[in-house]
């Protein structure tokens, strides 16, 4: 496994790599990896010649200090894991390489970044486009491979990839779920054994949402009904939305596709999840 830190070495690596021919599948992480950053991986390396996995907390997407302080570095078992799953390259930037002057550009996504996420997290998606776009720019892959976990995400970075014709296929790959269905996140290690148990009603809440929305009960039911359940709960409910799950619009009724999405904060730590269903 290659490990590359500088932009002009993979840069000129992969250049000669992909004049041969190679296909580049590339996994953007912010490191604290486990088994949903690790399908994606397998999803890359068998789907590609080279497999690569970039590390880099972003401190532009973080709304809040603390969170960009807490989050969990685990370098070392990143890098003992990435190899195991047979990864050719790993791509760790530094700060300075990735920002090397002060940051000017700031980049709008119109109505898909006013709700959920956006709404409560000011600036996030600026700052994920910002750095998706700067590996997609780096790397030049063939596939990017990103977790349906972060769906708002998925289709920020679809438009960034449309709107400026980058030549890439997104993939979008199934959550990978715990036991008890909590979907696998870095910010899981911050939870007790108590806060995981709790923390399994988010999943539960996805699965009650559909089955009401299957008995023929209205979005506006379904979200009484899900409000009500958080509340005779310890878990702190920050939305439940209803939306279509191509353009992120809010629904009065189901479209072809829809995405019942969710976050609320388990002893502190903030969780997503979210789950797609078709009419």
């Amino acid at each position: 496994m290659l490990h590359f830190t500088d932009i002009a070495d993979i840069r000129n690596y992969l250049n000669e790599r992909q004049l041969e021919g190679k296909s580049v599948g590339l996994v953007p992480t912010m490191g604290a990896l486990h088994d949903g950053h690790y399908s994606l991986v397998k999803a890359a390396v068998k789907e590609n010649d080279i497999a690569i996995a970039s590390i880099f907390i972003n401190p532009v997407q973080f709304d809040q200090k603390e969170d960009f302080e807490n989050y969990p570095k685990t370098m070392s078992s990143d890098f003992s894991g990435l190899e195991k799953m047979g990864t050719h390259i790993v791509f760790t930037p530094s700060l300075e390489e990735i920002y090397p002057s002060t940051l000017n550009l700031n980049l709008s996504f119109g109505s898909m970044e006013k709700g959920m996420e956006g709404k409560f997290r000011e600036g996030h998606f600026n700052g994920v486009g910002i750095i998706v776009g700067k590996l997609l720019n780096i790397i030049r892959p063939n596939t990017a491979y990103f977790g349906q976990k972060d769906l708002q995400q998925f289709s920020i970075i679809t438009c960034l990839v449309e709107d400026l014709s980058y030549d890439v296929e997104l993939k979008c790959m199934p959550t990978v779920r715990s036991e008890n269905g909590l979907a696998l996140s870095s910010r899981n290690q911050r939870l007790s054994k108590k806060g995981l148990d709790e923390a399994a009603l988010i999943y539960k809440s996805l699965n009650l949402a559909h089955d009401l929305l299957r008995k023929s009960y209205s979005i506006a039911e379904v979200e009484h009904q899900i409000h009500n359940l958080y509340e005779k709960s310890n878990l702190d409910l920050e939305y439940f939305a209803v939306v279509d799950a191509v353009s992120l619009v809010p629904l009065t009724t189901l479209a072809q596709k829809t995405a019942l999405c969710v976050a609320a904060h388990v002893e502190g730590v903030r969780l997503i999840d979210n789950m797609i269903i078709s009419e």
